[in-house]
């Protein structure tokens, strides 16, 4: 016989924290203007053609601005970068546009910014996106890639930041 459990959101929010997740900050930039995020809802889809997918919180008009520019770097953080994700997720109080102060950018291919020192950073157009509850799957389809040196992702855990 099955046992049915309680899956409540509590529940739920309680068991993704032991789904640990590499730390990314995705950001955007074109006429709808620049943006960026820290995220952890993000993964590889394709190799053919090479395409990611990141969650974006849709209940935030702010992030509609990946939709409108339609391009995003999902830049992937190394272990040492931890000040970095603070930024982005708004954790210090800095203002969005003095976020990106913190990091060295530059442009690959969509315009998007790409941070100089990532672990890894995919470049891409946005080439499809689907709403699903609270949040906007944005697919990209990757343009351009930067393979930094740094040995060792920034992980996020138990709702917190870990290095491995």
């Amino acid at each position: 016989m099955l046992k049915k459990n309680d899956v409540g959101p509590q529940t739920y929010r309680d068991a993704m924290a032991r789904f640990a997740g590499a730390v990314h900050v995705i950001t955007t930039e074109g006429p709808a203007g620049r943006r960026g995020t820290t995220v952890i809802a993000a993964c590889s889809v394709s190799d053919a053609p090479p395409t990611v997918l990141v969650c974006l919180n849709r209940e935030n008009a702010k992030n509609d601005t990946f939709i409108k520019n339609g391009n995003f770097a999902l830049n992937t953080l190394a272990s040492d970068q931890q000040a970095l994700a603070e930024a982005f997720s708004g954790q210090t109080g800095l203002p969005a546009e003095e976020r990106f102060s913190v990091a060295e950018w530059d442009k690959i291919s969509t315009g998007a910014p790409t941070l100089l020192s990532g672990l890894a950073v995919f470049d891409c157009e946005i080439i499809d996106t689907k709403d699903h509850a609270t949040h906007r799957i944005l697919f990209g389809e990757v343009k351009g890639i930067r393979i930094g040196d740094a040995p060792h992702p920034l992980m996020y855990f138990e709702r917190g930041y870990r290095f491995f």
